[in-house]
């Protein structure tokens, strides 16, 4: 495999306050990498700064160009592709506006290849096409957040990276939003994934890093993780 982001010595700030230091780390092409910890750890802020939403130190290629200074159209033209947090659907759009919405950037493709791909989405969610005329705010969470994925998937891009898809999901709803996820490496979707539920994230992941307060704790294979005392005692509740 080959890098296909790699992010070195990075360091966010708001103001006096370091919310992300001297980070490195990188996705391999075809991997899922999960970066775990705490709440408050750094975990958003450093994605949002891989996409472009805070200005940063240090270096980030994408597919072996630097995106510094990039602005947040171009990073999703290269391939980057981002699911909120709070997944920031358009509530009183339909399913399938929201999926168009999702396309945008390939708007100006003169073939059928944003509806094909709209069929693959429904394929991926069956549920979002049981509800493609409902509106987004209508859906229960884990419909949510897999209208959130499937958006993100209409961008067609080569890096996923996810916030907390786990987040006020039940036990049974994760499992299914992960083992989809799970799925993406076999359409040829890279995955970085940010997590508390660090059993989950790191069931499904090939590597793994573990932020704390800003900075990188520990990291290596996801059975490395596993297996590790410190990440047993602090993160899988063992």
């Amino acid at each position: 495999m080959s890098t296909l982001l790699k992010i070195e010595n990075m360091s966010v700030a708001y103001g006096k306050v370091t919310a992300v230091e001297n980070v490195s780390l990188k996705v391999e092409r075809g991997a899922i990498v999960s970066v775990i910890g705490p709440n408050g750890a750094g975990k958003t802020t450093l994605l949002n700064a891989i996409m472009g939403l805070h200005p940063f130190t240090g270096s980030l290629e994408f597919s072996g160009v630097s995106l510094r200074g990039a602005p947040v159209e171009d990073r999703v033209a290269a391939g980057l592709g981002l699911v909120p947090e709070k997944r920031e659907l358009f509530g009183p759009m339909s399913v399938a506006d929201n999926l168009e919405l999702g396309g945008y950037s390939r708007r100006a493709t003169r073939d059928d290849s944003r509806q094909m791909d709209l069929q693959e989405a429904y394929r991926l969610f069956p549920r979002l096409a049981e509800r493609a005329k409902q509106k987004a705010s209508t859906l229960s969470g884990g419909e949510r957040q897999m209208l959130a994925i499937a958006r993100a998937l209409m961008a067609r891009p080569r890096l996923l990276m996810l916030d907390e898809p786990s987040l006020g999901l039940a036990p049974l709803i994760v499992r299914e939003v992960f083992e989809i996820v799970k799925s993406l490496r076999e359409r040829g979707v890279s995955i970085l994934i940010v997590e508390q539920n660090a059993r989950a994230a790191l069931q499904i992941a090939d590597y793994g890093y573990v932020l704390e307060t800003g900075t990188l704790a520990l990291e290596g294979s996801a059975q490395q993780l596993v297996n590790d005392p410190k990440v047993v005692q602090t993160y899988l509740g063992l």
